[in-house]
């Protein structure tokens, strides 16, 4: 019940201060009238999935990174490769992406309501949504309207931002995609939920690196006697969204280097702090962030088609 007026109060303050929802030729009400009950499908398949596993969330809000940074928000994440090309989900950037199936599930029942209608690229940016607030993390409206894309092909995941980026090469990346960097440290505050695999931060522990706390070393050395593939969370609470992320990097905590980079930077320790100390504002950051992230380079009808299936081309 709780929730449920805290979501009421949040949809109304964001039609007060008028969040860009209509962009790219998307709207708030885009199936209204041809599949009204697709976000309600989406949001209870999410919601039905994190209690069984609440460590899909992270999952989900990473796939829709992955997949509106290479080709735009186009759901080119979900094509499986075929003999003829490697798609997206098979680089090594992407083999460790969870949740494929719940985007499947949700596209099944909305096909079997509502059937060519709702693209498998809207059903990426409702189920992140999703996650984020059955985290405990704030929520977001998002416009619906985006179209499925026709191209995946591993190659292009090189564009992916790598974990060993330092601020300044973070900044630059995003934003030669429109972002700030108050939208970058934002967006990173993602890693609030989830693990990081020891292949993605051992590099760290092989010589000095003053910006780790010598406790946190021996944790993370710890961590990776196990192994390449063993998990370290980003910070105490892996399941919760909160800012417990940005105190770990006040603490030289952050288990990525691009993590704890954002503490060192002067272009970004402030942003951090600030979240650190101020939930709300970070939550505040973020939805917008990740909006904005969610219209990044949509595909339109001219542009793609609305997949039978997540996983295959029409």
């Amino acid at each position: 019940m709780v929730r449920a007026s805290m979501l009421s109060v949040i949809i109304l303050m964001h039609a007060i201060i008028g969040l860009p929802y209509n962009v790219m030729g998307l709207s708030m009400g885009y199936y209204m009238m041809s599949c009204p009950a697709a976000e309600q499908i989406v949001t209870n398949t999410v919601n039905n999935a994190l209690r069984a596993d609440p460590t899909l969330a992270a999952g989900l809000i990473r796939m829709l990174f992955h997949d509106c940074f290479i080709e735009g928000c186009d759901a080119s994440i979900l094509l499986d490769s075929t003999k003829d090309n490697t798609a997206e989900k098979d680089s090594p950037a992407n083999l460790s992406l969870r949740g494929y199936e719940i985007i499947d599930d949700a596209k099944k029942k909305i096909e079997a309501t509502c059937p060519g209608v709702v693209s498998c690229a809207d059903i990426i940016a409702m189920a992140a949504r999703d996650a984020v607030f059955s985290a405990n993390g704030p929520y977001y409206q998002i416009p619906k309207g985006r179209f499925d894309g026709k191209r995946s092909k591993i190659e292009d995941t090189r564009n992916l931002p790598s974990p060993f980026l330092n601020a300044s090469q973070l900044i630059q990346t995003f934003g030669q995609r429109g972002f700030t960097p108050q939208d970058v440290v934002a967006l990173s505050g993602a890693h609030t939920l989830g693990v990081a695999r020891c292949s993605s931060f051992k590099a760290r522990l092989t010589t000095p690196d003053s910006s780790m706390d010598s406790s946190f070393v021996n944790t993370l050395t710890k961590t990776c006697s196990a192994g390449d593939d063993a998990e370290q969370p980003f910070d105490a609470t892996r399941n919760n969204f909160d800012n417990a992320y940005f105190n770990a990097l006040q603490r030289k905590s952050g288990v990525l280097f691009s993590d704890q980079t954002l503490s060192n930077t002067p272009a970004t320790r402030n942003i951090v702090n600030g979240y650190a100390f101020n939930q709300a504002k970070f939550f505040f950051d973020f939805q917008m962030a990740m909006q904005k992230m969610s219209n990044l380079d949509v595909k339109l009808a001219s542009q793609g088609e609305v997949r039978k299936n997540c996983r295959i081309l029409n």
